[in-house]
């Protein structure tokens, strides 16, 4: 079994041929505050350890960026036409958000309100379930820069956990439930299995400062 490490994180990830070109040409677009994240990194972790090629079942790969300076569609539209230019050879559907802006339209979209976000890493944060919490990025020296606010335990366990973040627990078994007849070999936890509900609630009853949040420097 795989050691459950950032440094193995990498390493799989990279070998999917797609992230590999995403990241490599993503830090020369200048897209602020960038990530790319979810179902491209853990999905492919999953293929790895069901014995799959890397690329197997990935939909689509998702970058965000944060620009609070312009929660304009023209200026989120600017950057999706750059990027599409910039990956038009690799063969895969590239989705490009701003997470400055997911507020205006997440309510029409799922049915929910979403608080507006600062950071990348906040929208990261905001995924439902666990073991899709990732985002990564590749600096111009060639170093990596991994967010993984729950860790790679359950990732490389297969543990599907939910994190509460929003009750939208419909949303959660539709997607588990497709991933699943992908990778059988997942763990699906119930979406009101475990005491961390109730710990997540008691914490949502004190909420950060999500401006403050903002301005924390990445690691």
């Amino acid at each position: 079994m795989l050691d459950p490490s950032e440094q193995n994180f990498i390493k799989i990830i990279t070998r999917n041929k797609i992230n590999s070109v995403l990241l490599e040409r993503l830090p020369t677009l200048n897209l602020p505050d960038w990530y790319l994240v979810a179902g491209c990194l853990f999905q492919t972790v999953w293929n790895e350890l069901s014995g799959y090629p890397l690329e197997y079942g990935i939909k689509d790969y998702d970058v965000f960026y944060c620009d609070c300076s312009d929660l304009s569609w023209e200026a989120e539209n600017k950057f999706i036409k750059q990027c599409a230019e910039a990956f038009t050879d690799i063969g895969a559907e590239v989705q490009v958000r701003n997470q400055a802006r997911v507020h205006l339209w997440y309510e029409q979209k799922y049915g929910t309100s979403c608080p507006q976000m600062y950071s990348s890493r906040e929208g990261i944060d905001g995924f439902l379930n666990q073991s899709s919490c990732f985002g990564v990025r590749r600096h111009l020296d060639g170093s990596y820069e991994v967010y993984s606010p729950f860790g790679f335990t359950d990732l490389f366990d297969m543990i599907i956990r939910p994190t509460f973040n929003r009750d939208a627990p419909d949303v959660y078994y539709r997607k588990t439930k497709r991933w699943n007849h992908v990778w059988p070999k997942l763990q699906v936890l119930p979406w009101d299995s475990t005491s961390e509900k109730k710990d997540k609630e008691l914490n949502n009853s004190f909420p950060p400062d999500r401006c403050s949040a903002a301005l924390v420097p990445t690691r």
